[in-house]
């Protein structure tokens, strides 16, 4: 029985409430503004082990960890802490995955509290992973669920991208109760997780495959947005917050909001 409440949250607290209603059973972080206070918001379910790691990289290890061993595993980390991580990253993307693995970056737009800008939607094409960007912190919570979901489905890690005003805007969320869903094991297959060749060249055909067939199956997933103008003749694609900037302004101009921004 799924029981539903109406919370206020911010987009932070929306992807640990998300995390935890999809069965979310290893948490990870480096500190790091906008995502600071998503690892915190983690931490207030007991059910999740969660832990501020060394670094970045360390972070995603964690999860990878977890992932191997069926569980459903989060790494969070600003975007930045994305070029730290790159190494377990790339590698880790070739593998088909047991468990669900999301990827949370939170880009700053702006430099509010960064010492560069970095548009963290290029790393998905980079490693060939699929990417989601919400722009609620309702979409923020559902498409963890969707993210782990996909994780599972095609074998593969997913890119979660926020940013920093949807990390701290808050708006209702709708909430339900947690997904149980019990880790299989570690099964040891050298095959699925020695990176080293031949295997990683075998993996490159599995790696491209799903991301051809994710294109093909993502307009079935209805996680885009259309609000459609009668008198326009233009149509403007957007994803992110930024659909919502444009809702603001009311251009005179259909509106198209892509939830997966890759693979396209």
């Amino acid at each position: 029985m799924q029981l539903t409440e109406t919370l206020l949250l911010d987009g932070n607290q929306a992807v640990a409430r998300g995390f935890w209603e999809a069965g979310g059973r290893v948490a990870a972080s480096y500190p790091g503004s906008p995502t600071v206070e998503l690892m915190d918001a983690v931490q207030g379910y007991d059910d999740i082990y969660s832990e501020w790691s060394a670094n970045e990289k360390v972070a995603l290890e964690v999860a990878i960890g977890a992932s191997c061993a069926g569980g459903r595993a989060m790494a969070s980390m600003k975007h930045v802490g994305i070029n730290i991580a790159a190494d377990p990253l790339m590698t880790y993307t070739q593998v088909n995955t047991p468990g669900g693995l999301l990827l949370v970056v939170g880009d700053d737009p702006g430099l509010t509290s960064s010492q560069n800008e970095q548009d963290s939607r290029f790393w998905a094409r980079f490693a060939n992973m699929p990417l989601l960007e919400p722009s609620t912190p309702q979409q923020a919570k559902d498409m963890v669920g969707l993210g782990l979901d996909i994780s599972e489905k095609y074998g593969t890690p997913v890119l979660l991208r926020m940013t920093t005003r949807l990390c701290h805007s808050r708006a209702p969320v709708t909430t339900s109760s947690r997904q149980q869903i019990i880790p299989e094991g570690f099964k040891p297959d050298q095959a699925r997780f020695c990176m080293l060749p031949p295997y990683a060249n075998q993996q490159q055909h599995h790696m491209a495959k799903r991301i051809e067939q994710l294109g093909k199956e993502a307009n079935s997933m209805d996680i885009n947005n259309y609000a459609p103008r009668e008198d326009a003749s233009t149509l403007l694609i957007s994803s992110g917050i930024v659909f919502n900037y444009l809702g603001e302004l009311g251009p005179k101009a259909s509106l198209l909001k892509l939830g997966m921004v890759w693979p396209l």
